[in-house]
C-alpha cells in the first residue's frame, strides 16, 4: 500500500494542456511588459558578458560578442529581466520537485548505458545546442514560441524543424534513455 501512494506522489505532474495555457500567457506576459519573448539564452549571456568584463576587462572592450551585447541593454547586464527569469526557472523547478516528493539527486538512465555516458550524453547535447542557438541568434523558445506567438512563418518552421529532427534522430539516440 505504501509504495502505491508513494508511486503515485511521485508520477504527480500538471496536466501537459493546463501547462501548454499556462506557457502561452507566459509568453503574452513577457511580450506585454518587456516587449519581447522569453529567451534563455539572453540570461546565459548576461552571465557570461559579466564574466568576461570582471576577470579581463581590457578583452571585453575588445571583443564584439560582449559589445554588441552589452549595447542594447541598459546598466548592468545581470539586471536583464532574462537574469530573473532564469532564476525564477530553476527555483520553481526545484521547488515543484520538492512539494511533489520528486527530488531525488540521481542520474537517471537505463541500463544498457552507464551514469557517466549518460552525463557525457547530456553535455554534449547541451554543448550543441547552446552553439546551435547561438548560430541562430536565440534558443527556441525566442525562435518557435516567440516567433509563433506573433504568427511569423520563421517561428513555425523553427518548431516544425525542432521536432523533426529529434524525431528523426531519436532512432538512432533511443539506447541512451530509453
Amino acid at each position: 500500500m505504501e509504495s502505491n501512494r508513494t508511486e503515485s506522489r511521485e508520477n504527480r505532474y500538471l496536466n501537459p494542456y493546463l501547462g501548454g495555457v499556462l506557457l502561452g500567457l507566459v509568453v503574452i506576459a513577457a511580450f506585454y511588459t518587456s516587449g519581447r519573448g522569453p529567451g534563455a539564452t539572453g540570461a546565459l549571456k548576461g552571465l557570461i558578458v559579466t564574466g568576461v568584463e570582471a576577470v579581463v576587462p581590457e578583452a571585453a572592450a575588445s571583443s564584439g560578442f560582449v559589445a554588441e551585447y552589452r549595447e542594447p541593454l541598459p546598466g548592468h547586464p545581470l539586471r536583464s529581466w532574462l537574469v530573473f527569469q532564469m532564476m525564477g526557472l530553476i527555483t520553481g523547478g526545484f521547488l515543484s520537485g520538492a512539494f511533489a516528493g520528486r527530488l531525488k539527486f540521481r542520474i537517471e538512465h537505463n541500463y544498457r548505458i552507464t551514469s557517466e555516458r549518460r552525463l557525457l550524453m547530456a553535455l554534449g547535447g547541451g554543448i550543441l545546442f547552446g552553439f546551435g542557438s547561438q548560430l541562430g541568434r536565440g534558443c527556441t523558445s525566442g525562435a518557435a514560441l516567440s516567433g509563433m506567438s506573433v504568427l511569423s512563418l520563421g517561428g513555425f518552421i523553427t518548431m516544425v524543424s525542432i521536432f523533426g529532427t529529434a524525431f528523426a534522430l531519436a532512432w538512432f539516440f533511443r539506447k541512451n534513455w530509453i
